[in-house]
């Protein structure tokens, strides 16, 4: 298979096109959590929400924390790509598979201690807490299957056939919320359905991609994948580095996002749904505009592959400008269609009026963001886990600070303008750090 040759002047119109498909897949998983909140939402309690808000916070937390499946794959896979080694990239995907279920199955054993840290980290009812055990119980079980799934979607991304990591994404969604719905509006399983119907949607989409990945390894690069040599100790190390630099940098990230959730839960549980809700706005967009950093990681890692500075500086540039340009229109249809969008998520009074009355950060926070959203892509497809990781454990560090006094002094209109300012110091470090990449030429 010959590798792709990207044109030294990247232009805005083809990562455009190389984005399109990835729109769509990633606006199929923050469906599916739009989806999960309304079914919650709907039901009349509002614990059932403030479950599923902490219980999916935690569940985030732990599965985020190894999206070095994902985000390592591309960048290793994107270079080995730009260098043709197609032998040395199934060996990449067996590794991370290996690592994904021992990781996996320590995380499935350890289910009693993150039940029990949950339940002395929130301040919640005897009734909440069981909820929060029932969906823990159950969605654990998924975390080998969700491992794979970030391998796989890291792995297409990294040989930019976009095409194919959405269409994994879109059926994962697709099937999540169809069970999910099945589950919860047909046999009233409420929160245990969301989880099971999670589990499952994970499982059956991991093993038609598994087997699909395989057949197109044989097919595109003519080589079967096998385990000899798969025990290299310099490849470990280089896989163990980038891995390690990404699980640090993505704990601590997911964590300032459970931290929201718990600052959410000390001001009661009506602030911790109604922050679930308007979280999904923030979701909806990150994945949105992540689209064109899923997109260009591959480039970036292809041009770091082919030490072609000229290509790497249009791609940061144009992908840049694409993302604000994005965010400022999601922001504008937020402005328009917030309250009918709210009324459909949750039918309880109290909930959409404290959710209209934070209507100004959803609609700030999209064009704040866009930036280290896309700066993000380019460190991970370069590779450059280290500064990501230092980066991130600097602004995580200075939002906890900011938003412990922000949120006593400004309630939840606190908590949301330090979340506004985390952003902004995301994007400043990593800009900080963006000439480390050139070095790389």
């Amino acid at each position: 298979m010959i590798a792709k040759n990207y044109p030294s002047n990247i232009s805005k119109k083809q990562i455009l096109l190389l984005s399109i498909p990835v729109f769509f897949s990633n606006l199929a998983i923050p469906l599916t959590g739009i989806i999960d909140t309304g079914l919650m939402g709907n039901l009349g309690q509002t614990k059932f929400l403030a479950a599923t808000s902490i219980a999916t916070s935690v569940m985030t937390m732990v599965v985020w924390s190894f999206a070095f499946f994902r985000m390592g794959t591309v960048g290793i896979v994107a270079q080995l790509y730009g260098k043709s080694d197609y032998r040395e990239i199934a060996k990449t995907l067996l590794r991370n598979f290996l690592m994904a279920m021992i990781i996996a199955i320590v995380i499935i054993l350890f289910k009693p201690f993150i039940i029990d840290l949950t339940e002395n980290f929130f301040s919640t009812s005897v009734e909440t807490q069981e909820l929060i055990k029932t969906y823990v119980s159950v969605r654990v079980l998924s975390i080998p299957a969700e491992f794979i799934i970030y391998i796989l979607v890291g792995f297409f991304l990294g040989i930019q056939k976009t095409n194919i990591s959405s269409l994994l994404v879109i059926i994962l969604s697709a099937l999540n919320i169809i069970f999910s719905s099945f589950f919860v509006l047909s046999l009233n399983l409420n929160i245990f359905g969301v989880a099971l119907g999670t589990l499952i949607a994970s499982y059956i989409t991991a093993i038609i991609f598994s087997l699909f990945t395989y057949k197109f390894i044989i097919k595109k690069f003519q080589i079967i994948p096998t385990f000899q040599k798969l025990i290299v100790f310099s490849k470990l190390l280089k896989l163990l580095t980038i891995n390690f630099d990404i699980f640090i940098r993505t704990t601590v990230l997911t964590f300032s996002f459970l931290w929201v959730t718990y600052l959410g839960s000390k001001l009661g549980e009506d602030y911790l749904a109604v922050n679930t809700i308007l979280m999904q706005f923030i979701i909806l967009a990150a994945f949105f505009l992540d689209a064109y950093a899923f997109s260009t990681e591959g480039i970036v890692g292809f041009t770091v592959g082919k030490r072609n500075e000229k290509s790497f500086s249009l791609v940061v540039k144009n992908s840049i400008q694409l993302s604000f340009f994005t965010a400022l229109i999601i922001s504008i249809l937020y402005l328009i269609f917030f309250k009918q969008i709210i009324n459909i998520i949750t039918d309880i009074d109290i909930l959409r009026f404290i959710a209209y009355k934070h209507a100004i950060w959803i609609i700030i926070i999209p064009p704040v963001a866009s930036f280290c959203y896309q700066l993000d892509g380019i460190f991970i497809g370069a590779s450059q886990t280290r500064d990501m990781r230092n980066g991130m454990m600097f602004s995580v560090a200075c939002f906890i600070i900011i938003s412990i006094y922000s949120t006593k002094y400004f309630g939840n209109h606190g908590l949301w303008f330090s979340l506004l300012l985390f952003t902004v110091l995301r994007s400043l470090t990593l800009r900080y750090f963006l000439n480390n990449i050139l070095k790389k030429f």
